[in-house]
């Protein structure tokens, strides 16, 4: 699940080095569930161990799903709307992280480069009523060094 935080027509997100991928991708905050964790309760988790903030969890936004041909894995994400006040910053919590910065719909077009997760974002910040984005083949694998 992921988060989407907006301030002065800027989207947060965060950049995450993987095993496989040769420089950070970028994203929405956000993670994995942990066992017995609900939605929202791993989405204020993971908000806060990657940006410091501590997130009041909103609106449903978007659903995407999208299957890793290469892998086999299936991937069901939410998007939720959140708020929360503070200023951003790294951690250090979550070893994945290594950037995080405020960016322009222009910008976030610019810098994400799997269609996955940019496609529904800019959709969702154009105003697009569609809340189900679905993509047969992901185009990317993520390895993860650590187990869900």
């Amino acid at each position: 699940m992921t988060g989407l935080l907006q301030r002065a027509g800027r989207v947060l997100l965060v950049a995450s080095r993987y095993p496989n991928q040769p420089a950070p991708l970028w994203n929405l905050p956000g993670g994995r569930q942990r066992h017995g964790e609900l939605l929202h309760e791993a989405l204020r988790r993971e908000f806060l161990e990657e940006t410091g903030l501590e997130a009041q969890v909103e609106e449903l936004v978007y659903i995407s799903e999208s299957y890793d041909r290469a892998s086999g894995e299936h991937f069901l994400n939410a998007t939720f709307a959140v708020r929360a006040n503070g200023e951003a910053r790294l951690t250090g919590t979550d070893a994945h992280v290594v950037d995080l910065a405020w960016l322009s719909p222009a910008e976030i077009s610019e810098r994400l480069s799997v269609a996955v997760v940019r496609e529904p974002l800019l959709a969702a910040l154009r105003g697009d009523p569609r809340r189900y984005f679905v993509f047969a083949d992901a185009g990317i694998t993520i390895e993860f060094a650590d187990p869900a």
